[in-house]
């Protein structure tokens, strides 16, 4: 049973909700309990108990200047999840979790990263040749489909977009089972041969088919391209030793799925809202025709399209690709005047505070003037935190805003995409938040 209880001491207090509430109205439900219990509130997840935190101060302790109090949460322990990512940047910690960090983070450093800009624009505009005016297509696929490509381009040096459609069908079918977390379902998933295992398992085994042929390709060629996965072969530790195949497999997993992911979710839902605030939309344009003047944007144009900016960043604010933030405490500490035994489960949520009245004007609307820096200089720091915060903060957040502004600048030059006649998009808050069944949209020609 999931409950939810306004922490009053060790006995807790009211009841809320229950499992079958949670499972169907997830991001809903945890909305209802900052409203009803306010900044702190205590949950159990069947047997686990957990706490809720709704306020950045709070927040700021979890995920920065306490963080040497906190892991990875229970969740990043599934066998889903293992499978997936394996002991990667996301799941590993302590010693092992710096040491990867530190080898990967020359990859995504400021000057390497604005050389990967080129080759976003120049896969946008190749996508773009297959587009036809007045047809419909589903942005979340194209722009996974688009990001799938570019991310293996600039970091592993490798063109996978014949291979795109197979992959994203993969990615469809590990994603899909993470919605049902907490329920006896994926319990049994997890740990059971049910079907849902079998096919779990093997959509894994066909993205690990890409990754290894891309690894064994660069090991027989030998060839340093200067990207990451170069610098991982050649990576050595203090005794000399490199990464195995497998320890390979885990950091590229990680960095192809998030690599990926963030920026079409970001894109997906940028023109979603878009489509629906033709203002903005005018405003867009304008940027982009007084910027760019009818040619195509560069990594040296980013400090002038600013709007652009804005609006990836209000996306982000409104649908944030991750909607969520866990950890484990892992010693006895104190989180705005509560206890947190060592074991407790923590859960911040970008999708509560993000929308949260006491940090933004009218924070259902979407205002990407917001952005403006006297504004948002005003704002907590962790009222907005799309990509986590503290020493584990997403490695590739410069790497995902710098694709996001640029594939969004070179679309709005040449399509304006509306919402296709009655099509209604639903929430899927599963890993990310995907919109299930897609975002159906009609291009038009500009």
């Amino acid at each position: 049973m999931v409950t939810a209880v306004v922490p009053q001491g060790p006995k807790g207090g009211r009841v809320m909700g229950n499992m079958r509430e949670f499972n169907r109205d997830t991001l809903g439900f945890v909305g209802r309990c900052a409203r009803e219990f306010g900044d702190v509130v205590l949950t159990r997840f069947l047997y686990v108990p957990a706490y809720f935190l709704f306020h950045p101060e709070h927040i700021e302790y979890v995920l920065a200047s306490g963080s040497k109090n906190f892991i990875k949460p229970i969740s990043f322990k599934s066998p889903f999840f293992r499978r997936l990512v394996g002991n990667g940047l996301v799941t590993s910690e302590g010693d092992f979790w710096r040491r990867q960090r530190r080898l990967a983070q020359p990859a995504f450093h400021r000057d390497r990263t604005s050389a990967y800009g080129e080759t976003m624009v120049a896969f946008t505009e190749r996508a773009l040749d297959s587009w036809r005016d007045g047809e419909t297509l589903d942005a979340h696929e194209e722009m996974m489909r688009l990001t799938q490509a570019i991310v293996v381009k600039t970091l592993f040096g490798a063109d996978v977009s014949d291979e795109a459609d197979r992959v994203g069908r993969a990615m469809h079918l590990i994603v899909r089972p993470f919605a049902s977390q907490a329920t006896l379902k994926w319990i049994l998933d997890n740990r059971l041969p049910t079907p849902g295992h079998f096919r779990f398992n093997r959509a894994v085994r066909e993205i690990d088919r890409v990754v290894y042929h891309i690894i064994a390709g660069r090991r027989a060629s030998g060839e340093d391209t200067g990207d990451l996965l170069s610098m991982l072969l050649r990576a050595q530790d203090e005794d000399g030793t490199q990464m195995t195949d497998r320890q390979l497999r885990d950091e590229v997993m990680t960095l192809f799925i998030a690599g990926h992911e963030t920026t079409a979710l970001t894109l997906t839902w940028a023109w979603y809202l878009l489509a629906q605030n033709p203002e903005a939309e005018k405003k867009l344009h304008a940027e982009l025709e007084e910027v760019l003047g009818g040619r195509a944007p560069s990594v040296d144009d980013l400090p002038r399209l600013r709007y652009c900016e804005w609006i990836v960043k209000e996306s982000m604010r409104l649908y944030p690709p991750a909607w969520g933030v866990g950890r484990e405490a892992v010693r006895d500490c104190e989180v705005g005047g509560y206890r947190i035994p060592e074991g407790m489960q923590i859960f911040t949520f970008q999708w509560v505070v993000q929308r949260d009245a006491r940090w933004y004007d009218e924070p259902e609307s979407f205002r990407p003037e917001r952005w403006r820096e006297e504004v948002a200089a005003r704002l907590p720091k962790f009222a907005y935190f799309p990509f986590g915060g503290g020493p584990r903060q997403c490695i590739g957040n410069s790497f995902a805003t710098m694709e996001a502004v640029l594939v969004l600048s070179t679309i709005a030059r040449r399509f304006r995409l509306r919402l296709a006649d009655s099509h209604a998009v639903e929430l899927l808050p599963a890993m990310s938040l995907r919109p299930k069944g897609g975002v159906w949209l009609k291009l038009e020609r500009r």
